[in-house]
């Protein structure tokens, strides 16, 4: 019996320590990886107009410079130009 209340009591401080997965900022030179369910791709920083969506598991390669918020590179996959993201969405 005091061996299951151990156990319990251990995976409750498992549980309770735990934290949930957070995606990563973006590393100039690198090419990322979207986590986001979307990433929206736009023509200028700081919400400018938008161009298009990269999905998760697409590309993104980080050429900068970083202004506020929002990298400068080039996006893979269907939309394959360059432009800008919020930062921060990355694995």
């Amino acid at each position: 019996m005091v061996k299951a209340a151990a156990v319990a009591l251990a995976a409750v401080a498992l549980v309770a320590t735990a934290t949930p997965a957070q995606a990563a900022n973006g590393t100039v030179g690198e090419r990322e990886t979207v986590c986001a369910n979307d990433l929206y791709v736009r023509t200028a920083p700081n919400d400018g107009p938008w161009m298009g969506t990269l999905y998760r598991g697409q590309t993104f390669l980080v050429k900068g410079p970083k202004t506020g918020n929002y990298l400068y590179g080039f996006a893979y996959g269907h939309i394959n130009a360059h432009g800008w993201v919020a930062d921060g969405w990355f694995c």
